[in-house]
């Protein structure tokens, strides 16, 4: 299977305190860019967000930047991307971001990241896509993610098939492979149904 042609890149729009965080966001940019895959992010030119825009671009790759109006200056617009939409609302970016990817990667983030991926697993519970969702666990950044889906399931508010709506790996080269592995199978929602 050949990679999907655009990722939804979900991730912080501050460093962190782990060196290995923005090393694993450049690693994803470069492996994007390398493999001619348009990365479809925030907008943002901080934190992870801008070190996985910088390295795809480095690497020859398109980026699409989407941010809400009122982030523009929060977050620092990038405008050095290849495309920076502004949109009107969270909701229309995250929607935009949605139909604009063919797959999900999330990387270490706080609130927003964390929104932005339930939100998308959450529409692939509903049936609303099939697209793939993996998230990268550098240093165990997201084991409370996967322990939440299990206790979910344990007290009996999700079904044992929900912790397969997503993969969580330990890397870049992990996450790519989990991308080769998954076929998406539904078309993209009209908009009527998100």
């Amino acid at each position: 299977m050949n990679f999907p042609s655009s990722i939804a890149v979900f991730c912080g729009s501050k460093p962190g305190h782990d060196p290995k965080q923005i090393e694993t966001a450049r690693a994803l940019g470069r492996a994007m860019g390398e493999n001619g895959i348009e990365l479809v992010y925030g907008g943002g030119r901080v934190g992870l967000m801008g070190a996985v825009a910088d390295a795809v671009q480095e690497a020859g790759g398109k980026v699409t930047g989407i941010i809400p109006d009122f982030l523009m200056q929060r977050e620092v617009g990038n405008t050095k991307v290849d495309a920076l939409e502004v949109t009107d609302s969270m909701h229309s970016r995250k929607r935009r971001m949605f139909d604009l990817a063919d797959a999900f990667i999330t990387l270490p983030g706080g609130l927003g990241t964390l929104d932005e991926t339930i939100e998308i697993i959450t529409w692939k519970q509903l049936k609303l896509h099939d697209k793939p969702i993996v998230v990268i666990n550098v240093g165990g950044y997201w084991d409370l993610l996967a322990s939440a889906t299990r206790h979910f399931t344990d007290a009996g508010f999700a079904y044992a098939s929900d912790a397969e709506l997503f993969r969580v790996v330990d890397s870049v080269d992990a996450a790519l492979d989990a991308l080769r592995d998954i076929a998406p199978g539904t078309p993209n929602p009209s908009s009527e149904r998100l």
